[in-house]
């Protein structure tokens, strides 16, 4: 389990009286695990039920709308919703049109490897003779140049592409995006052909400092009050049950 909070970081809790009656969230719904629509067409996914859990935590009135992603920050700055939980990256160039609470979620890059592979651990000199699959022109190919430069790196155009070079055997292991690579090894599309062979790369450099919530520029009492549901549900384990849902091959 991932562990985003310093247990010996406590947030205050809010005055209740100024958050608002209702909060506004809204999401998109083509980013699965995180936020897609179910068989009967209603929102779901591992953002949609944290929101909930928020709203749980603090007992109000919540609502969800779904919007397209480009139109998430307007709806804050146009005080048309409170709060936007979509997978927002945090980085410098988001920074300066919204602020974040406290990193809920990073996915970190993954090496997979086919099941039975004789790679026992992942350095630059362990992978140094391996033939390694990445997607082109993305953060998981530059981190393997800088970092991983012995390695035989072949770049594919698709996450599709890579894997299925895994699969046929092209290629020794594919690095890439942990969640992606998770959903894959859990899916019908792998064949139960692989797993994943080392530990996460977390480098903010390359990967990102993770997900926040996103409120608009100045909303500080609702930014704190968030900080605070969202210690409280790691704190009492239900951001736990909901990761595990949502992710039974763990990222990490």
């Amino acid at each position: 389990m991932p562990g985003f909070w310093d247990p010996k970081r406590r947030p205050e809790r809010p005055d209740v009286t100024r958050l608002p009656t209702q909060i506004r969230f809204v999401t998109t719904d083509d980013y699965p695990p995180f936020s897609f629509r179910d068989a009967a067409g209603q929102p779901s996914g591992f953002n949609v039920d944290i929101a909930r859990a928020i709203c749980n935590e603090f007992a109000v009135t919540c609502t969800l709308q779904v919007l397209p992603f480009d139109a998430l920050v307007a709806a804050l700055e146009e005080g048309k919703a409170d709060a936007a939980i979509a997978g927002i990256a945090i980085t410098p160039a988001t920074r300066q049109t919204v602020d974040f609470t406290d990193r809920y979620f990073r996915s970190p890059a993954r090496f997979a490897a086919r099941r039975g592979s004789d790679i026992a651990g992942i350095t630059p000199d362990g992978v140094a003779s391996r033939k390694v699959g990445v997607v082109a022109g993305t953060a998981h190919e530059a981190y393997l140049r800088d970092l991983f430069s012995e390695t035989a790196i072949r770049s594919f155009p698709t996450p599709e592409a890579t894997r299925e070079a895994l699969q046929k055997g092209e290629i020794d292991l594919v690095f890439g995006d942990g969640v992606q690579l998770a959903l894959w090894l859990n899916g019908t599309a792998s064949n139960n052909c692989c797993a994943f062979v080392g530990g996460p790369f977390t480098e903010s450099l390359y990967f990102g400092e993770g997900m926040g919530i996103a409120v608009k520029r100045g909303n500080d009492a609702l930014r704190q009050s968030l900080n605070y549901a969202l210690a409280q549900l790691w704190e009492e384990g239900v951001y736990t049950d909901l990761y595990l849902r949502w992710f039974p091959i763990s990222v990490y």
